[in-house]
């Protein structure tokens, strides 16, 4: 397998209150939801830079598109990275979730690794880092 990952798709319970969180809160931009007219077809698309796509979609329509049974909970055990360039950037973003109603899980701090991040969890329970990285670029 070649690595192509373009798409990152989150289940949420409530589409209409995640496109706010992530949209209003967050600041993405994004066209809203699209996809209405087709039954269990309503998605919302975040591009996040030029290689990846931050998709929103009901769980119960993910789950019946993966023909799986949609899980009742989130178990957190996979994080999405958020990289920025600056502890200050990591501190204004960790702020700004925290507004936009996400739950802060750990406070940004530095770490053990020589960078500094922060964790939450946003209105469906899946789990954000935020991270800045001494040894990592970031375009603009």
């Amino acid at each position: 397998m070649k690595p192509r990952i373009k798409v990152l798709t989150l289940g949420v319970s409530d589409l209409e209150k995640s496109l706010a969180f992530y949209r209003d809160g967050m600041g993405l931009p994004t066209e809203g939801i699209v996809g209405q007219q087709f039954e269990d077809g309503a998605v919302v698309f975040f591009h996040m830079g030029e290689d990846l796509i931050l998709a929103l979609f009901p769980m119960t329509s993910l789950a019946k598109d993966a023909k799986i049974t949609a899980p009742p909970v989130r178990l957190g055990a996979v994080s999405i990275g958020h990289i920025v360039k600056s502890k200050e950037e990591v501190d204004a973003v960790m702020k700004q979730a925290e507004s936009a109603g996400a739950v802060i899980t750990d406070p940004a701090h530095d770490r053990v690794w020589g960078g500094y991040s922060g964790y939450f969890h946003d209105p469906d329970g899946h789990l954000w880092e935020i991270v800045w990285n001494p040894h990592w670029t970031v375009a603009d």
